[in-house]
């Protein structure tokens, strides 16, 4: 398989190479789900799932989402739950959560390109209310979705920049000797993704560089793995990338597949 869907494919693939510790890949698994099934971009059946699984014993999701679905498993709506954690935490809620999560928009044929990004701040919203998560998961939506139509990197780049903010635009800029950051600050993890995938020749060499910068924490190679398999496609993820999700590999599979299936399998 060639084309767009293959690099369609490779979004979600590509995020579960990445992702190290599953919570990530559960949470866009989600998103992706929920794609299918509507066949739109629905913010209230995504937050439905997501409350599902914290029932089900969430895990790695990472504090901003952890105190927001206790909340909206005791009663609040999401929006007031965010706002709170919004505040609660003295205005800390712009980590790479929501860019980790949102990459599957990008492959759903069904939203079109004027949209994606909208829907990814509401999405977005859904847990964290700093307005910098929302743009860092548009950029991420954005950029995976000018590279799945073959769109190349320079102009995918400028393409996925497009509306953002100063940060995130700054994030979006390649700089050949940036000093790089390891933590979860959304446009933190963005530069240093956008880095690695920059800088790289090969899905394989951009994720393995980028997980040995690194280290535990599962930051900017989650976003590597999404970014990377748009722009290189699912041919280059090997089987051995995903053995880490166990028994979720077939599921994520069939979801890839499903939405992948949208798109051109030739050509752009």
């Amino acid at each position: 398989m060639r084309g767009s869907a293959d690099r369609a494919i490779g979004v979600l693939l590509g995020l579960a190479a990445g992702d190290r510790i599953g919570g990530p890949l559960r949470m866009a698994f989600r998103v992706a789900g929920s794609l299918r099934d509507r066949r739109r971009f629905d913010a209230a059946d995504i937050g439905s799932r997501y409350l599902q699984w914290w029932r089900e014993g969430a895990f790695d999701t990472g504090p901003t989402v952890a105190r927001v679905l206790s909340l909206v498993a005791a009663g609040a709506p999401f929006e007031a739950a965010a706002r709170r954690v919004h505040e609660e935490s003295g205005g800390l809620t712009a980590g790479c959560n929501p860019a980790h999560r949102i990459a599957p928009l990008a492959m759903c044929a069904a939203i079109i390109d004027s949209e994606v990004g909208a829907a990814a701040v509401v999405e977005a919203g859904l847990t964290h209310r700093h307005p910098l998560a929302g743009d860092a998961a548009a950029a991420i939506a954005c950029l995976c979705r000018a590279l799945i139509r073959g769109v190349p990197w320079p102009a995918a780049l400028r393409r996925a920049a497009e509306g953002r903010g100063p940060e995130t635009c700054a994030a979006l800029e390649v700089h050949p000797h940036a000093v790089l950051s390891r933590g979860g600050f959304a446009p933190d993890a963005l530069a240093a993704a956008i880095h690695f995938v920059h800088t790289a020749a090969s899905f394989p060499a951009a994720l393995a560089r980028s997980i040995d910068f690194a280290g535990p924490a599962n930051f900017c190679p989650v976003l590597v793995g999404s970014i990377g398999g748009a722009r290189w496609g699912s041919a280059q993820i090997e089987e051995s990338a995903l053995r880490h999700h166990g028994e979720l590999v077939p599921r994520v599979g069939e979801v890839a597949l499903t939405l992948g299936g949208g798109w051109p399998i030739g050509g752009e």
